[in-house]
């Protein structure tokens, strides 16, 4: 078939998997078709989400490819954050990445609300602004850094292009696509007290760096506002790697009156029709954390946290 021809047919089941009801053959057409060619046959250019947002992409990248595919990042989060934040409120993205979540959350709060978005990378920091400035974010501060439990230098490094959401500061034998430094701060130090005290949500995805940024947000859990719930992507083995635990977080939270919940967080192409469908809601955690996971901690004590 011509590159013409295998371009059709992408086109077409982009549009199936993407705006079609039901659900018969998206799994598979996305898991085993649509993904794979996507990364190996970069696609670029402008797309709009699902909540009607418009972004830049490079399907070779992970993120990117999904947003281009599906129109939405993570559905389970997406479809949770839609139901916690409202105008007024302040939301923190950690780890913002090219904005996704940033965007999502200025339409949100509005106005009358923000948002911090604090990224490291200078490449992803520019392409967040961009996008802050194509969806008329003006309630949206952007912050060029990385978070810690102190303020000091970090070496991060991008083993990949396909996936760049993976850029981390856990050492890395491989060849490497690029490194960069940049300096670090603890969170109380790059959020204002007003930013602290009114944040509804403070969404931290770091790769592996979580334990030092929940160190670096610790003594400032007392003040922040009843309601607050902090989503931690935590990854045991890149904690590890870092000299830290698992266990260490869950304590933090837990010794100031915070409940444990897993949200669903499936990165494979083949589950996101199902949960653009049916997105679940964050279920009571109370066994080791032992694999990748998001975890979202509330002071809300029940066993699912609708």
């Amino acid at each position: 078939m011509s590159v013409h021809g295998l371009r059709v047919l992408r086109g077409l089941g982009r549009n199936y998997v993407r705006y079609f009801p039901g659900a018969l053959g998206k799994r598979e057409l996305a898991r085993k078709y649509l993904a794979p060619q996507l990364r190996e046959h970069s696609v670029r250019g402008g797309v709009r989400t699902r909540f009607g947002a418009r972004f830049l992409v490079d399907s070779e990248d992970l993120i990117q490819r999904h947003l281009y595919l599906f129109g939405v990042w993570e559905p389970h989060l997406t479809h949770w954050l839609r139901q916690r934040l409202k105008s007024g409120d302040v939301f923190v993205d950690v780890g913002a990445n090219v904005g996704y979540f940033s965007v999502l959350g200025s339409s949100l709060v509005g106005g009358d609300g923000s948002v911090v978005a604090v990224e490291a990378s200078p490449a992803f920091h520019r392409r967040l602004l961009r996008h802050a400035h194509m969806n008329r974010c003006s309630n949206l501060r952007a912050v060029n850094a990385a978070v810690s439990d102190k303020d000091e230098t970090l070496k991060f490094i991008q083993a990949s292009s396909r996936n760049t959401g993976a850029t981390s500061t856990v050492p890395y034998s491989g060849p490497a696509e690029s490194e960069f430094e940049v300096d670090a701060h603890p969170l109380t130090e790059l959020l204002s007290q007003a930013e602290i005290e009114r944040a509804r949500v403070i969404k931290i995805d770091v790769e592996g760096a979580e334990g030092a940024a929940v160190r670096g947000l610790s003594s400032a859990l007392h003040r922040l506002r009843q309601d607050a719930e902090v989503v931690v992507e935590v990854t045991p083995e890149r904690m590890r790697a870092l000299g830290d635990s698992p266990d260490e977080l869950l304590r933090t939270f837990v010794d100031r009156g915070f409940h444990a919940y897993r949200l669903i967080n499936d990165y494979d192409p083949g589950s996101y029709p199902s949960a653009m469908r049916r997105p679940q809601p964050p279920r009571r955690r109370s066994k080791p954390i032992t694999e990748e996971m998001d975890l979202v901690f509330s002071r809300i004590d029940a066993e699912w946290l609708t």
